[in-house]
C-alpha cells in the first residue's frame, strides 16, 4: 500500500478459505499482501492442512484455522474480530479465488475517503471481472420485474448500488459497529445481500468502484442452457439458495421491490436445476429442504450434509 493510504488508514485483508486450490490461493494472497498492512487467512477445516499452511507461512499471513467449517459468514466475523484486536480501521474482505488489481484497495479507499465527506458510506467495492466469461461484470440497482445494470464510464468513477458481493468489499470497521457483523445463521450464501440491506436500512450507501478491479469467478460452474451460458451450483449450494433468499424475504429490512422480483425468479430457478442440470433428483431434494428449512426459520449448517 502506499504512503499516503497507509497513513490515513490500517487495512487488514480477510481471505476464506475452504478447501482451496493451492496454486489460486498463492496468486490471491501474492495480490493482495502488498497492498495491505496484514493479511488473515480463515480456514474452515481444510483437509490438507499442513500444505494450505506451508502456502500461508511463505507470504506472511497469518492463519486462523478452525477444527470444523464454520461458515463464511462466521469465518468472515473471526477475521473482522482479529482486525479489530490488532487495531486496524478497516477490512478488506476477500474470497479464496480472487485475485485483485495492484492498486485495488488504494482505489477502494479513495473512493471511501472522496465520499465518505458528504455521504454514510457502508462500503466500497471494484468491478469484477469472471475470467472463465473474459467479460466485466456490472453492478445493480433493484428494479421490478428487473433490476438496471449501472455499467462503468468513464464519467462515472463511483456508482451507488444496492448490494456489493462480499469478496473484493473495503469496510471500515466503525462502520461494522453501527451495522453489525455478518449473519452467521445465513452460513454461506446471500450474506453479502443481507448485510449490504441492512446498511442500506440504516442509511449508508454502497459503492461500486470502477477503478478497483478485481478477478473472481461467480458460481461454482458454466453450462450452457437453452442457447445461454448459465451459472450452476452444486446441491449443497442450491440447499442455502433456497434457503436464504426466503429468510430474507421475512425480514423487515429487505426491500420489497427485491422480494417481489424473486419471487418471479425462484420458481425459474427450481425448475432449472431441477430438470436441466445434474444431478436433478439430488438438485431437487436439497432445494426442497432449503425451502423447508426457510419456513421452520432454520438457520445454520445444511442438515443433508451431516445425515
Amino acid at each position: 500500500m502506499s504512503e499516503g493510504v497507509a497513513a490515513i488508514a490500517k487495512v487488514c485483508a480477510v481471505v476464506v478459505t475452504y478447501r482451496p486450490r493451492l496454486e489460486s490461493l498463492a496468486a490471491a494472497l501474492d495480490s493482495v499482501q502488498v497492498q495491505v498492512q496484514a493479511l488473515v487467512v480463515v480456514d474452515n477445516a481444510s483437509p490438507d492442512a499442513a500444505a494450505l499452511a506451508a502456502v500461508i507461512a511463505g507470504r506472511g499471513a497469518t492463519l486462523l484455522g478452525q477444527d470444523s467449517n464454520v461458515g463464511l459468514a462466521r469465518a468472515q466475523n473471526i477475521g473482522i474480530e482479529w482486525a479489530r484486536e490488532h487495531g486496524f480501521s478497516h477490512v478488506l474482505i476477500l474470497d479464496q479465488d480472487s485475485v485483485p488489481a495492484p492498486d485495488m484497495a488504494q482505489q477502494l479507499l479513495a473512493a471511501l475517503q472522496r465520499t465518505g465527506a458528504r455521504r454514510r458510506v457502508a462500503a466500497a467495492g471494484p468491478r469484477f471481472h469472471d475470467p472463465r466469461e473474459g467479460r466485466d461484470y456490472p453492478f445493480i440497482s433493484v428494479g421490478f420485474p428487473r433490476s438496471t445494470k449501472l455499467w462503468c464510464d468513464a464519467g462515472n468513477p463511483d456508482i451507488e448500488t444496492d448490494f456489493l458481493i462480499s469478496s473484493g468489499s473495503l469496510i471500515p470497521l466503525a462502520v461494522i459497529d453501527e451495522i453489525g457483523t455478518m449473519d452467521e445463521g445465513l452460513f454461506i450464501d446471500n450474506v453479502d445481500m443481507e448485510w449490504s440491506f441492512r446498511a442500506r436500512s440504516k442509511g449508508f450507501v454502497l459503492l461500486g468502484v470502477c477503478g478497483a478491479v478485481m478477478t473472481h469467478e461467480l458460481g461454482d460452474d458454466r453450462q450452457s442452457l437453452l442457447g445461454y451460458a448459465q451459472v450452476v451450483h452444486g446441491p449443497v449450494r442450491l440447499y442455502y439458495i433456497m434457503r436464504n433468499r426466503v429468510l430474507l424475504y421475512r425480514l423487515p429490512y429487505t426491500p420489497r421491490i427485491w422480494i417481489a422480483q424473486d419471487l418471479l425468479r425462484l420458481p425459474v430457478k427450481f425448475l432449472i436445476f431441477s430438470v436441466l442440470v445434474a444431478p436433478r433428483l439430488r438438485n431437487t431434494r436439497y432445494m426442497l429442504r432449503g425451502l423447508w428449512d426457510a419456513l421452520r426459520s432454520r438457520r445454520g449448517p445444511c442438515p443433508l450434509e451431516a445425515s
